[in-house]
């Protein structure tokens, strides 16, 4: 906003020019009467329309110059400040925090505002006096008839305000709200069909509706009766002044031109005031919308900024790492410490709400510890700067999300990149030729959220999504939950493969197959490590009966003990 001042005040000067410039029918007017028809000169007549229709053209281009302006500037500061507003966006998603990308609409509506009418009037209600004081050199008769006009117009719109204010800010949040639950409906639109939920969920969208509709009909019903009441003051005023203006022209204190012409001035006077209040639900708005905005944006990042670092061998190491989500006094994961050498494989098992997810979030740094760290090749993952750990890691989260547009892009995490890459990932997926039976072959367009494709056709992109340029560090969650057979076996080898190329992986699985893939298993329960170590050490204890040995942990000195790399406790 403050790379814009001269804009703006740019726009200020046009809008004294403009409304300067409406005087021009009313001193039109005022020669009209008093000289061409008493002198009846044809020349005065041409000239003083030359002028004035040059007066007018010149006012009009003033307006639509100065309404370019402030659409162009609202653009540009959309295309500026968009960017960070959707980062803040999804930093807040991050964190869990509610309504996070409202931020980009909130912005449409401040940009919007800028090229609006309702932005004009507020540019033009400064100059109202200007025409207040016009109305005195007429007859200060007409002057104070104005004043008082004006005023009373004014109170009236305070008055909209007044009475509607809170009526529209809880409109307003009640259609955000509405607008969430709209977009959660739309996203779970399969489970609503199959499972019989549309009479619940239009009772429940009618419900919130209802709330939003009484509120906005109590503004709108307020508004409407403001606005007719407005629009009579207005009329009412002009007529007073014609009124009052032929009582002096019979009094022989002003002219019958400076009657017609202090009419026409009150009707340009009053328009403003007029507009703004038939404007006011627009306005507060995009004042709630621009208070809105200045909060998401003065949020702190997420992340300190950071610089790129080199490329990782893949030495994992987990510190003491605790979690609690937000507003939760219990963590959800519980002290956890081990490590992995570059090139080796863990497979993380354990039953549902172990902790096994948000584990592998804090591992590639989406979630910030409560305390603790994760660090890859001794680098804190979470302040990694995120450009430059991207193309380190590859990450299969459990439920695959894809982005509109081709397999191509998906593949390539939507930036440039040369096919032999992309085929690349593909191959070493197991996917190649899977894609090269689809209709267009990498060109083939998969739908919003890769609605065209089928679950494990979903899968297996996203694999060959995560695998993209070699990544040094894989983490996998579930990644067969909707694989056939030969998805399955395509995964066992790509695996191997990333085993051969000395990438580090971590996954969470179930699946027996891909338990016997990995070099490491670790076992957790209740958000802590209940086992880790090798492999074949963890599963003989898993499958002990109770009375047998405890399961291998940092505590007992078995296998899993010598399995921790020098320096890092399990």
């Amino acid at each position: 906003m403050r790379k814009v001042r001269r804009q703006f005040a740019c726009v200020g000067f046009f809008s004294l020019i403009v409304n300067l410039l409406t005087l021009t029918t009313s001193l039109y007017m005022l020669q009209l009467f008093d000289r061409v028809l008493a002198s009846q000169s044809i020349d005065t007549l041409v000239y003083l329309t030359l002028i004035a229709v040059l007066a007018l053209m010149f006012q009009s281009v003033l307006e639509a110059v100065r309404g370019l302006v402030l659409g162009r500037t609202g653009g540009w500061i959309e295309r500026i400040v968009g960017p960070e507003t959707l980062e803040r966006g999804l930093e807040g998603r991050l964190r869990g925090a509610a309504g996070a990308m409202d931020g980009l609409r909130d912005l449409g509506v401040c940009r919007s505002f800028l090229g609006s009418p309702a932005m004009m009037s507020l540019y033009d209600l400064p100059w109202v006096p200007i025409y207040m004081a016009v109305a005195f050199l007429f007859h200060p008769l007409i002057g104070w008839i104005a004043t008082a006009g004006t005023v009373l117009l004014f109170v009236s719109t305070l008055a909209n305000g007044w009475l509607t204010d809170a009526r529209l800010r809880r409109a307003n949040a009640g259609a955000v709200a509405l607008h969430r639950q709209t977009d959660a409906v739309a996203r779970n639109a399969e489970i609503i069909d199959s499972m019989g939920m549309v009479p619940a969920v239009l009772r429940r969208w009618q419900n919130q509706a209802a709330l939003l509709a009484a509120d906005q009909q109590y503004a709108g019903d307020v508004a409407a009766i403001l606005l007719a009441v407005i629009r009579f003051l207005r009329v009412a005023v002009q007529v007073a002044c014609l009124g009052a203006g032929a009582w002096l022209v019979l009094q022989n204190e002003i002219t019958g031109g400076a009657m017609i012409a202090a009419s026409i001035i009150m009707g340009r006077a009053l328009a403003p005031v007029e507009q703004t209040s038939a404007t006011w639900k627009q306005l507060l708005a995009a004042r709630q919308s621009w208070q809105r905005l200045k909060a998401h944006l003065a949020q702190p990042p997420l992340r300190p900024p950071g610089i790129p670092l080199p490329e990782p061998e893949g030495r994992l190491a987990v510190e003491r790492l605790t979690y609690a989500f937000p507003g939760s006094r219990l963590p959800m994961i519980k002290g956890i410490t081990f490590g992995l050498e570059p090139g080796e494989s863990l497979a993380v098992l354990g039953p549902s709400a172990a902790g096994k997810t948000t584990l592998l979030r804090l591992l590639i740094g989406v979630l910030e510890p409560t305390t603790g760290a994760a660090r890859l090749d001794g680098a804190n993952l979470f302040a990694w700067l995120r450009d430059d750990l991207g193309r380190h890691v590859g990450y299969l989260p459990q439920d695959v999300e894809l982005f509109d547009g081709t397999v191509f892009t998906n593949i390539a995490r939507m930036d440039e990149a040369a096919p032999d890459e992309v085929i690349e990932a593909a191959r070493l997926a197991g996917c190649h030729e899977m894609i090269l039976r689809l209709p267009n072959g990498y060109e083939t367009q998969i739908g919003e959220a890769g609605a065209l494709l089928s679950g494990g056709q979903r899968q297996r992109i996203a694999l060959a999504r995560a695998l993209f340029r070699q990544p040094r560090f894989v983490v996998l969650d579930e990644p067969n939950a909707n694989l056939d057979t030969e998805g399955e076996l395509a995964l066992v080898r790509a695996l191997a493969l990333l085993k051969a190329r000395r990438a580090t992986t971590i996954l969470v699985t179930h699946r027996p197959s891909l338990v016997q893939t990995v070099d490491k298993a670790l076992v957790m329960r209740d958000g802590a490590i209940e086992a880790f170590g090798p492999r074949e050490e963890v599963m003989k204890h898993l499958i002990r009966p109770v009375t047998g040995s405890p399961p291998p942990t940092a505590s007992s000195p078995l296998p899993a003990r010598a399995a921790v790399p020098a320096g890092v406790e399990a």
